[in-house]
């Protein structure tokens, strides 16, 4: 494996003051001084050698942990659903599934075919999740489920009783059972760039594959990249430190739909919107959450940049299988300027490890997230929550059928 070399020489390290060491393959080791940005020289000291150090044995020791799971029929996402469903281990009840129905939209398949609520929320979300379902109705069983296509989860487990809602995102303090979200072909944030939103997750496969491929790392900027609105004020901490120092970082806010005022963009007129394919030109990529996990985060991977992924509550179905240090450089929410900065010199003087985390995190999206392995998830999740159902689903007269996906 490419990581047990990379263990011999670059991974394991004895401490010489003022000096950075690796043990090489004879098992001598062998001091220097390491080079690094003529921004702030003094403050290499011992106290960040042990960082580094420290920051190189938790790489170490999460590539040793990993196993690479198998692309074949989705099983690096089946345990997602396994977990999701534990809660409903004891069977789902008509009952439960009456008490859910403010919750969402409902859904039946009933010998083979597909039924929905009059009435959708949100019309594109439900078309992007038909689209899933209308291909699969004629390989599941007779079923029905609440779908939540709002974007927070539904059922707390400190607030309300254990309710079965499928919802796309959630932290572990819902019941909610995860599903792919609608934006894997229609619908998802819209923006200038994008006003029907992103959806068609395919097309941005292939589009962020040919980015990728003129931009290789040897060409893309070595700075770090972020655009988007002002969500969170988690984001803020960036967006500073690019003011402060844009040789390090290039990140501002934009416009949405609640933009006021140069207020709402921390006091600086927004920035223009910049495309997916065009955020391959840089090294490091940002990702935040925004109401609830982010849509952006499979983009950012196929760049072949290194992904910084902030914070680890909010989750969609894919999320679980990907490892921190191994496929993003982890960064927890509340960090300082300060902290961010140490992050990024730390990859910017660790290239060899920073290209190699970012290869893992394209290859693990390339290889785990095709449109098939999308439709697979879904295929599994209806087949087992089906099992669940304590009684025969019969058709409800207030669905109407749906006869087409888009």
């Amino acid at each position: 494996m490419w990581f047990q070399s990379f263990l011999l020489v670059g991974f394991s390290f004895s401490l010489c003051i003022g000096e950075f060491c690796s043990i090489n393959r004879d098992g001598s080791n062998e001091c220097h001084q390491q080079v690094v940005d003529d921004a702030e020289p003094s403050k290499y000291s011992r106290e960040l050698n042990d960082q580094w150090i420290d920051l190189k044995r938790k790489i170490s020791i999460a590539f040793e942990n990993y196993e690479e799971c198998s692309a074949k029929n989705c099983s690096c996402h089946a345990h997602v659903i396994q977990e999701n469903l534990l809660n409903f281990k004891n069977g789902i009840t008509p009952q439960m599934i009456k008490a859910a129905e403010s919750r969402g939209t409902k859904y039946q398949i009933i010998n083979h075919r597909l039924y929905r609520a009059k009435a959708c929320m949100f019309p594109a979300r439900c078309a992007g999740v038909e689209h899933f379902l209308f291909k699969m109705k004629s390989k599941i069983p007779d079923t029905e489920f609440i779908l939540n296509t709002r974007d927070w989860p539904q059922v707390s487990r400190y607030h309300n009783q254990l309710q079965p809602v499928f919802s796309f995102s959630k932290t572990d303090e819902y019941y909610d059972i995860l599903y792919p979200a609608w934006s894997f072909w229609e619908g998802g944030p819209a923006i200038k760039l994008y006003p029907t939103g992103l959806g068609r997750w395919d097309r941005h496969r292939n589009s962020l594959k040919e980015a990728s491929d003129t931009w290789s790392w040897e060409k893309k900027s070595n700075v770090a990249f972020f655009r988007g609105s002002r969500t969170t004020e988690e984001r803020d901490p960036l967006i500073l430190l690019s003011r402060e120092e844009p040789s390090l970082v290039d990140a501002a806010y934009t416009k949405n739909q609640a933009w006021k005022s140069n207020a709402d963009t921390l006091n600086v007129a927004p920035a223009e919107e910049v495309s997916l394919e065009e955020h391959c030109r840089f090294k490091y990529l940002f990702n935040f959450r925004g109401v609830a996990a982010s849509f952006r985060l499979k983009h950012l991977f196929l760049c072949k940049s290194l992904v910084f992924h902030v914070g680890d509550e909010w989750i969609e179905f894919f999320y679980p299988a990907m490892k921190p240090w191994v496929h993003y450089v982890p960064v927890e929410n509340g960090e300082t300027k300060e902290q961010i900065k140490q992050l990024l010199n730390f990859v910017r003087n660790n290239e060899d490890i920073a290209r190699k985390i970012a290869e893992q995190g394209y290859n693990f999206i390339w290889n785990h997230l095709e449109m098939k392995d999308v439709t697979c998830y879904w295929r599994k999740l209806l087949k087992r929550y089906s099992k669940l159902l304590t009684y025969q689903p019969s058709l409800d007269d207030r669905l109407v059928e749906v006869k087409h996906s888009s």
